[in-house]
């Protein structure tokens, strides 16, 4: 996972955590326009955004949820943040119009002014596969950002303001799809820039290199395809030792295994709709069933029979809570 992403003109006090950078750890660039490097991935993991707040926030306000990202859109004001988890700045002083994107759980903790308070729009966050979700993985646990620093954002965000502003038909439902809008900006920006945050090698920085998102969208397009070195250089215009050099320091792995992740998020997408084995095995590239559960056995740590049985378990736990 990796590293909290702070812009530059975000003020934070105390000494940073190791594991945090604002300087690129890795320097690639831009892919080329032609290669769309996320609609096969949103297609197969959506991303869902719920608008629970817009208005003021004043004093102290603690966010805590277990299951659940955040997105908070700072339209005006002044603010601290606190944290206690690893990873995270203790304390974060936020001083113009910003986004607080945390793509996975993490309990943050606001500090506005008493009386004015400080204007937002707030989201929580849910990403398609939960923790097995590529995206959600690769990116790191906070990103911040002023408004002003992503181009394109704003068309969406003036929308986004003018529904919150008052109570009308379809409300709830258009902001929610904005603020889905919103973090797809935030990630074209973060593939677009990726020299310029300090995220750790994995499938963000590899969709940043031109040579690398060619196959990582081929293979996200058609995991079921016989991706052995030689099809996956060849798709890159590299040789094999070059290739694997390459991919290995940028996208942190070996080409098989973010394939093999690749196929087994998939598979436990499919699971939990309801997909037969047999089926998936033949999607995604497997001789039969019997394979694709030795894979998914050694992935995953359970069989896909008891992992579906956990997973239904634990959504009827939820469910009751």
């Amino acid at each position: 996972m990796g590293s909290t992403m702070v812009a530059q003109g975000v003020r934070w006090d105390t000494i940073r955590p190791e594991n945090v950078s604002i300087h690129p750890a890795v320097t690639a660039t831009p892919a080329p326009l032609t290669v769309d490097r996320l609609s096969a991935l949103l297609e197969r993991f959506r991303i869902q955004a719920h608008l629970f707040h817009t208005g003021p926030l004043c004093g102290v306000t603690r966010f805590d949820e277990s299951h659940r990202g955040f997105l908070h859109v700072m339209r005006e004001g002044s603010m601290t943040v606190t944290h206690q988890s690893r990873g995270l700045p203790p304390r974060l002083d936020v001083h113009e119009p910003s986004l607080l994107f945390y793509p996975r759980p993490a309990i943050h903790t606001f500090h506005n002014p008493p009386a004015e308070g400080s204007q937002f729009s707030c989201a929580t966050l849910e990403f398609a596969g939960g923790a097995r979700n590529p995206l959600a993985r690769a990116l790191p646990p906070l990103i911040v950002l002023p408004l002003a620093d992503v181009p394109g954002l704003a068309p969406a965000l003036s929308l986004l303001f003018a529904e919150t502003e008052r109570v009308r038909c379809g409300q709830r439902l258009l902001a929610d799809r904005l603020f889905e809008v919103v973090v797809i900006q935030l990630l074209r920006w973060m593939l677009d820039h990726s020299q310029q945050v300090g995220i750790q090698p994995g499938l963000i920085t590899g969709l940043s290199d031109p040579r690398l998102a060619r196959v990582l969208v081929a293979m996200h397009e058609a995991p079921g395809d016989n991706w052995n070195l030689e099809k996956m250089a060849a798709c890159a215009g590299m040789s094999r030792s070059a290739f694997a050099a390459a991919f290995r320091d940028i996208v942190g792995q070996t080409p098989a295994d973010y394939l093999t992740d690749w196929r087994i998020s998939l598979a436990q997408a499919r699971l939990r709709d309801g997909a037969q084995l047999k089926l998936l095995a033949d999607e995604l590239g497997y001789a039969n069933p019997s394979a694709l559960s030795r894979v998914f056995q050694a992935r995953v740590g359970q069989s896909p029979r008891d992992w579906l049985r956990a997973q239904s378990n634990g959504m009827a736990e939820d469910a009751t809570q």
